[in-house]
Parts: C-alpha cells; sequence; structure tokens
C-alpha cells in the first residue's frame, strides 16, 4: 500500500476515529487503524473497540491499493510531529510501515487488514432518517441518569423507544431517573419489513460519543438502522456503529410517583444559582470523603437552599407558593444540580410527598408533543 495526503487533512479524518481505539482489550488489531486504500483516490479509515465503532472516508492519492492496520495512537502522534504537510505513508510485504514528510521518515509495525475484528453489517435498506437536533437534545437531557458500572447492566445506558411518531428515551441508575418524550418527524427509505427493534438500550460510552457527532443544525438528519445486536449511526461522512445492551429494561412508569401532595412552582436559573453556590461547600472533600448534600426547606412562600460542611456554609431563598405546611428534604447536591439543569423551560414545578419520597422536577407550563420527568430520591438527614 502506498498513499500520500496533506498531514492536517488527514488527522482531521482520525482524530473522531480515536474514540473507538481500545486501550483495554489484548487484540492487537483493535488498538489499530484499519487503513483501505482504493484507486483512485479514496481511503477509508475505520476504528473498532469490539463494542463501538466509527468509520469514515476520506480522500488521498493512491498510488498502490491495500489494507493494513496501524497502530492508531503511534499514528496519531507520528502524523503531529512530522516536519512537512505532505505525508507519504507506504506499507511493504513485511508489513512495515514507513511514515516519509519531507527528509524525515518513521517506520512502525503493521497488521494485515484481514486481521481487523469482524465488523458488524453496516449496510441496509431498513433505515430510517430522524433530525440530529431531535436526538441530541432528548441525549442530553436523558445522560446524566445513566448508571455507571451498575451491577445491573441494562441500567448501563439509555433505554430508547420508538412508537409510530413518539420517542421515549429513559435514563435511570439508583438514585436518579430522567424520562423524556416527544413527537417527531421522521421518514423511511422502504416500509418496515419487522427486521428492526422498536425498543432498545444503548451503552453509557455510546451516548456520550454520539452527542458529540450530531449536531444542533435543525435541517441535518442521521440515517439510523438496526441489526440483532447492533445498531448503526450515518452522520453525514461518518458512520458510527454500536453493540446493544441485551436485556428487557426496568418498568420505569411504575417507578415514577404520579400524585405527590405538594407541587411548588420556581425559576429554574435562580435555583440552579443558588445550587452552585450551594457547590462550593457540599463538593469540598473533608477527611478523605465528599460531603455533598444540600438541604431544601420550604417554608411558607420561602424554598431555603441551605449547605454546611468544615470548608463554610451557604443560606440561599427562592419564592414560591406556600405547599401548607414546612417540609425539609435532602439531596445529592450533584445529582441535583444535573436534574435541575436537564428540565429545559424556564419555570419549573418540584413536586413531593415528605423527607423520603422522590421528587419530581418538571416543566412548569408543557409544551405540545413534548413531555418531560427528572425524578431524584433523597438523602438522610442527620441533622
Amino acid at each position: 500500500m502506498k498513499i500520500r495526503f496533506n498531514r492536517h487533512e488527514f488527522a482531521a479524518a482520525m482524530a473522531p476515529l480515536m474514540c473507538c481505539v481500545s486501550t483495554k482489550v489484548t487484540v492487537p488489531a483493535a488498538e489499530g487503524i484499519l487503513i483501505e486504500a482504493k484507486f483512485p483516490d479514496e481511503v477509508v479509515l475505520t476504528t473498532f473497540d469490539l463494542e463501538k465503532g466509527m468509520r469514515y472516508t476520506t480522500h488521498a492519492e493512491v498510488l498502490e491499493e491495500g489494507s493494513y492496520i496501524i497502530n492508531a495512537t503511534k499514528l496519531n502522534q507520528t502524523l503531529r510531529v512530522m516536519p512537512s504537510d505532505e505525508i507519504e505513508l507506504t506499507v511493504d510485504d513485511r508489513n512495515v510501515a514507513n511514515v516519509i514528510s519531507g527528509k524525515s521518515s518513521h517506520k512502525m509495525n503493521a497488521l494485515s487488514g484481514s486481521d481487523f475484528p469482524t465488523l458488524p453489517k453496516l449496510t441496509s435498506n431498513d433505515a430510517f432518517f430522524v433530525k440530529q437536533s431531535d436526538l441530541k437534545e432528548m441525549f442530553s437531557q436523558t445522560m446524566y441518569a445513566m448508571g455507571v458500572n451498575d451491577q445491573r447492566n441494562i441500567l448501563n445506558g439509555t433505554f430508547v423507544k420508538m412508537v409510530n411518531d413518539q420517542l421515549t428515551m429513559v435514563s435511570c441508575d439508583n438514585f436518579k431517573l430522567a424520562k423524556c418524550d416527544r413527537k417527531i418527524e421522521y421518514t423511511t427509505e422502504q416500509e418496515y419489513a419487522g427486521t428492526y427493534r422498536n425498543a432498545f438500550i444503548l451503552p453509557v460510552k455510546t451516548v456520550n460519543e454520539l452527542v458529540k457527532l450530531l449536531s444542533d443544525n435543525k435541517e441535518r438528519t442521521v440515517r439510523v438502522f438496526m441489526t440483532r445486536k447492533n445498531i448503526v449511526f450515518e452522520i453525514g461522512d461518518i458512520t458510527f456503529f454500536s453493540r446493544l445492551i441485551e436485556g428487557e429494561y426496568l418498568d420505569y412508569d411504575r417507578i415514577i410517583v404520579k400524585n405527590h401532595k405538594y407541587s411548588v412552582e420556581c425559576d429554574r436559573d435562580e435555583l440552579i444559582s443558588a445550587l452552585e453556590r450551594a457547590a462550593l461547600v457540599t463538593e469540598e472533600r473533608i477527611a478523605g470523603s465528599l460531603r455533598s448534600h444540600v438541604k431544601l426547606v420550604f417554608d411558607g412562600n420561602l424554598l431555603k437552599i441551605t449547605a454546611n460542611s468544615s470548608a463554610g456554609s451557604t443560606y440561599d431563598e427562592i419564592e414560591i407558593n406556600d405547599i401548607g405546611t414546612p417540609l425539609t428534604i435532602g439531596f445529592n447536591n450533584r445529582y441535583l444540580i444535573n436534574s435541575v439543569r436537564a428540565c429545559n423551560a424556564e419555570r419549573i414545578k418540584l413536586s413531593l410527598s415528605s423527607h423520603l419520597s422522590s421528587l419530581n422536577i418538571v416543566p412548569a407550563e408543557k409544551k405540545e408533543g413534548i413531555e418531560e420527568v427528572f425524578m431524584l430520591l433523597p438523602v438522610r438527614l442527620k441533622d
């Protein structure tokens, strides 16, 4: 294989693919980037860490066709330090890769392209198109509640369900839950043959990368299709694919309390500001541990936000409607901030029943075709 390309353009093409390079598995090929050169000027780059992968097609001058695997990190580092912009990359019959730039050259080992891990099916006519902005916004609102290394593997990701034009996303762990429903517009290439799933669970790392790849542009769409164990997203020139988490998701509608005793409305930004000031106290490490709870006191027409630690104390007040009875409840402050931020509304409604029951956060005014609820469990207060 022999190709010639611009260093900056090739490095830019490699950049998004680095998230799918394995750093833990013992398969050398999974640590590499598969480079497939095809006449006259097509170069296909692929990375795959055995859970998620990415493919990108770029252009370069192909002098000799070939398919080889080169350690992605080493190649990326080598390109950065080459002296000139024009790079020539060759791989000989002994699987030795040589990067030449001006009078400089750097050699490294390569592997045959046939050694690359088997990829899932990356083409299908059974696909649908949906706006990137819809997916990105819903992922952004729910991803904070995903479990991380939870013993129940189904919680280590985001549950996605599509029924007709209704898209639902849910993330949940032992303390918090985020659920978003939205009516969306989508189109299909053909009538579905029943081979796709209308409900699936995306792993944590996949969701994190998708949010980076998806655009806020309301005109751009993403092409999506599924196989039995994988899902594929075609985002512009990038093909991003991932395995799905197997298993049946929990009955989230049963967990969410629908009829709380008390409800108050407040300004979302005011509450976030007060909680961020409390974070100066709650997120201070004390004797190796993190004292992270904040206390909310519902007292007449005031919501009092307090926090105390050896680092100091904080106190804030926000005007609310009177719930008729004083109530004090505590929360992990970081969880509460993330839950309030996820609720995309100027004014929010806080609903609860007691100091031991969950808190529901929803927009004060409902938007047509959109339903959101962000639930958080309290902590027991010792004082």
